[in-house]
């Protein structure tokens, strides 16, 4: 079964304009943002990337700990990209995934090393990360914490 999505998108004028996109649930104006010499109004292919492989590598996680009965108190996560401009070209480079999942206070030593296990193999399981593997560097770093700690 195929799941199509469609994104119409609206341009205003050369490289320093702004447009707008809508896809559904998300509709933003976009621009090239300032650390690159745009005019930084709204979101930016650099940041919906990012958010692309965050939502699916949270999303993923998520799944497999239920599928896992895995219970967490608190799922949280911060991913940073890098993009590196070199002669005016521009490259995304990495991704790297810091979640942090806290367990119940009397979870098992066996709970958090599975909850550790999960965490790194949902990054392979994302169609995101598969969908820009060999051309983005993606990394994880888990924390997997007791209530308590």
């Amino acid at each position: 079964m195929k799941h199509p999505f469609v994104l119409n998108a609206v341009w205003n004028g050369g490289r320093n304009s702004t447009g707008t996109i809508d896809a559904g649930q998300l509709k933003t104006d976009i621009s090239i943002p300032q650390e690159m010499g745009g005019p930084g109004v709204g979101t930016n292919p650099d940041e919906m990337l990012l958010g692309a492989a965050a939502t699916c590598y949270l999303i993923t996680l998520a799944a497999m700990l239920e599928r896992s009965s895995i219970e967490p108190v608190s799922l949280t996560l911060t991913s940073e990209a890098t993009v590196d401009v070199t002669n005016n070209i521009f490259t995304y480079e990495a991704i790297r995934h810091l979640p942090v999942i806290t367990l119940a206070g009397e979870a098992t030593e066996e709970a958090v090393q599975k909850t550790l296990r999960l965490a790194y193999k949902a990054e392979s399981s994302c169609m995101i990360s598969r969908a820009v593997a060999g051309n983005v560097q993606i990394t994880t770093e888990p924390v997997v914490l007791t209530a308590g700690d």
